[in-house]
């Protein structure tokens, strides 16, 4: 959104939103990369098998978003989850 567009009630909810904390930081953005490159390189490693399944979209969605703040498609994440979740 081009900052000239910006309403003065868009920008009042922006602030009222950073002041109840609905903002987080993502911290090192080059280490978060890393991590999620490397987890990504771990998952992928090895022989694969093609799966469908059905989530709800509010979940695909989530995932989705999480996904971008990530840096990576929401596919790998999944996978890396589901990864993480067997291994542990």
């Amino acid at each position: 959104m081009d900052n000239k567009n910006i309403t003065d009630a868009e920008e009042r909810d922006l602030i009222e939103s950073t002041e109840r904390g609905e903002w987080v930081s993502v911290g090192n953005i080059e280490a978060q990369r890393a991590f999620w490159k490397e987890a990504a390189r771990q998952t992928l490693d090895g022989k694969r098998r093609r799966i469908s399944i059905s989530i709800p979209e509010r979940d695909l969605m989530k995932l989705k978003t999480r996904a971008a703040e990530e840096g990576m498609p929401y596919q790998t994440l999944i996978n890396s989850i589901l990864h993480k979740y067997v291994e542990s």
